[in-house]
């Protein structure tokens, strides 16, 4: 496969960095563009059709593909619980669900709630695929504007401390952002969970691979004030068991008493929908320069706005 250029997009290992840097500038055009209100541009894939299969909820990954097309001059064909109002409710299989949708699109986003449910799509499909999260396996898209917003907020991406907290076992956000910072040099990875959710052997044994240190680490104060990026992630209580969830909720909130041991420049990520895991005031989230996770949503539009274009543009 050419390194800079891509068939389809399951997987974030799939990005060289070569072309997470084509895209990133991509990104920049079209973030530039949006924020003058430059139109002129955004009809690249006028007559273009995307179709969105989403198995499982969604807010931001649905609406900023959605919206990243319509700013391209696409068109959106598709359905928010596919599992429900789609032929999926009959027995038809993923892979006869694509090799149907591929006649009426240019371009399918699926999420589903099987691990590796994207990359059996892409074997069958005749347009490109895109992986919108799977199960707890990836969210590579997710991956892509978290490192873009890390570019754009501290301007690297090698020699960082990044403090990975939550649910890590079935976070598949926190998978894909490793997988992607495993390709940058000297960054230091510390892991921060509930015991009963700790970070996959597959995701260590790949930054082992590629030489990028991890630790783990049951108490967040004794790293906070060092590190350049934490990445909060919420439990996931749809993927465990009560009594597995009620181990772990609460364990770990970040708060105002923490942000004090923040450095100035460190950035706090954060995939969203948050739930308990940040607990700090609305005024703050709008006011302190190192909240980011908002505008890490925002990015969401002009890294997809760049994927598309990389896929479908001429």
């Amino acid at each position: 496969m050419d390194e800079l250029k891509l068939k389809n997009f399951y997987e974030s290992q799939q990005l060289s960095v070569p072309l997470i840097y084509n895209l990133f500038k991509e990104a920049d055009f079209f973030k530039d563009s949006c924020k003058k209100r430059n139109l002129k541009n955004h009809w690249l894939l006028k007559g273009k059709i995307l179709a969105t299969l989403f198995y499982e909820p969604s807010t931001r990954t649905r609406f900023s593909f959605e919206c990243a097309m319509t700013r391209l001059g696409g068109s959106i064909i598709g359905t928010e619980n596919a599992r429900e109002f789609s032929s999926a409710v009959k027995g038809e299989s993923i892979e006869d669900t694509i090799r149907v949708v591929d006649n009426y699109s240019d371009c399918i986003v699926i999420r589903h709630y099987e691990e590796g449910a994207a990359k059996k799509a892409a074997s069958v499909s005749s347009v490109p695929i895109i992986n919108a999260g799977d199960g707890r396996g990836q969210h590579p898209t997710q991956s892509l504007l978290d490192i873009y917003t890390i570019q754009n907020e501290i301007g690297r991406l090698d020699n960082l401390k990044i403090a990975l907290i939550g649910d890590l076992a079935n976070g598949r956000t926190a998978r894909s952002f490793c997988y992607l910072l495993g390709k940058f040099k000297n960054n230091n990875l510390t892991f921060i969970s509930p015991t009963n959710l700790r970070m996959g052997t597959d995701i260590k044994h790949y930054l082992q691979m590629h030489k990028t240190k991890f630790n783990e680490e049951p108490d967040l104060r004794k790293i906070i004030s060092d590190v350049d990026v934490i990445y909060m992630t919420r439990i996931q209580k749809e993927r465990m068991t009560r009594k597995e969830y009620r181990k772990a909720q609460g364990q770990f909130i970040l708060n105002l008493d923490d942000l004090i041991l923040l450095k100035k420049e460190a950035r706090i990520l954060h995939p969203l929908p948050k739930v308990d895991e940040i607990q700090l005031p609305i005024e703050v989230e709008q006011e302190d320069p190192r909240i980011a996770y908002f505008r890490q949503a925002e990015n969401g539009l002009y890294i997809r706005m760049a994927l598309l274009h990389h896929l479908l543009g001429e």
